[in-house]
């Protein structure tokens, strides 16, 4: 495997390095969200109480998003191809340190390093945008980004799996010896120069993220629409194992685990929208993909009396969702190319704020008003990030129409 030379930044990049990049950030991402379907045996192992094991999923989340503010703007700062390699080699360490943790403080401290050092993914998101040529660069993005979704997806069935046949250890052993093949195989292929780094010191790179908000409105406001989406998003995916699991429908775990397929047909079918992108459509695409993520939610209501209905509107959620998230990127890589990683930092933090915000109203909601209820906070989720597109879409500079 050649290494991707630097003329790659101004010439087309080669499926195969998007696809690696799209493997490389499955993975990565894979490794904080195995842990979710693994909670009853990891407590069982460790001794944890059934009402505390929440926290190794916590304390990898709040991890995450340290490190998304912390490790992600060094992509602005470092070789980058150097600082991707590093992360995924101390991803390996974390990672067998959860697989052969003998109690749970060092699982809780592998748990803290796996969800820090995930942010490798969202380093590569940027690197791969910085290669692509200006006007391929949606196309890419949509690829990579893609991989995300589908690493986030697949991770619970993967873990099941694996599970069932090796037991839980075996998951993160496995997601080591991978990781350890694709840091590998992203060193041979990255290219060893890079264009000139941004000359601030540590802090004030750190600091330069917050005036990235000060001073890009398009970035204000695509990544109030990340918050919004990525609520929806898990609003759904949070909850959908209580009705799926409750009478009447009662399905096992493993039929619960498949819905995450019907999830990954959508995000496949959105790629797609960074090429809409990178022909100046960004905004067209984004108020098509809001009104089917509203309307997505009349077809999940019908969960508990059609599975079928259901499977529609989870392929059209994921599909809204990702081809809103593509879009949101190609659309903030183009403002300020030499700061992209702090983009994706900044971009990110509401990402993953919806994210946590979504979970926590789910949950709550299904105990309040049971599956109709969350079908509602979802669907006002969606109409709100519908109407502040309305609003703002007139506003924002002339990047896209």
């Amino acid at each position: 495997m050649g290494k991707l030379e630097e003329k790659a930044t101004v010439s087309s990049m080669p499926r195969y390095v998007a696809l690696l990049f799209a493997t490389a950030c499955g993975l990565a991402v894979a490794n904080i969200y195995f842990a979710q379907p693994l909670l009853d045996t990891l407590a069982s192992e460790f001794g944890i109480g059934h009402s505390s094991v929440g926290i190794v999923i916590t304390i990898t989340q709040i991890c995450y998003a340290l490190g998304l503010l912390l490790l992600v703007p060094l992509g602005d700062l470092l070789n980058r191809r150097r600082l991707i390699a590093g992360q995924m080699l101390l991803s390996v360490l974390a990672l067998i340190v959860v697989g052969t943790a003998a109690n749970s403080t060092m699982l809780l401290i592998g748990m803290a390093a796996v969800g820090l050092l995930a942010v490798v993914t969202q380093t590569l998101v940027a690197f791969a945008a910085s290669l692509a040529a200006p006007a391929e660069r949606g196309r890419i993005v949509g690829v990579v980004t893609s991989g995300v979704v589908i690493g986030i997806l697949l991770a619970r069935t993967v873990a099941g799996i694996l599970t069932d046949l090796a037991g839980w250890r075996s998951v993160y052993l496995v997601s080591a010896v991978l990781t350890l093949i694709m840091a590998s195989a992203l060193f041979r292929v990255l290219p060893h120069h890079e264009p000139d780094r941004t000359s601030l010191s540590y802090p004030q790179l750190l600091r330069s993220v917050l005036m990235l908000f000060a001073q890009e409105r398009i970035l204000r406001i695509r990544a109030v629409l990340a918050l919004l989406i990525f609520t929806a998003f898990s609003i759904l995916w949070t909850s959908l194992v209580l009705p799926l699991s409750s009478p009447p429908l009662s399905l096992s775990h493993t039929e619960i685990g498949a819905f995450g397929l019907a999830g990954v047909a959508g995000a496949l079918a959105a790629a797609r929208a960074g090429r809409l992108a990178d022909r100046g459509l960004g905004q067209r695409t984004t108020g098509v993909a809001l009104t089917l993520l509203l309307a997505s939610w009349l077809l999940i209501g019908y969960t508990e009396q059609s599975l079928s209905a259901l499977i529609i509107g989870v392929i059209i959620l994921d599909l809204a969702v990702q081809a809103v998230h593509v879009t949101n990127q190609s659309m903030i890589y183009a403002v300020r190319p030499e700061a992209q990683s702090r983009l994706t930092a900044g971009y990110m933090i509401f990402y993953s704020i919806g994210s946590a915000a979504g979970s926590i109203a789910s949950t709550n909601m299904y105990a309040l008003a049971g599956w109709t209820g969350v079908c509602l906070l979802g669907a006002a989720v969606s109409a709100f990030a519908l109407l502040f597109w309305a609003l703002t879409r007139r506003r924002l500079s002339s990047t896209s129409k």
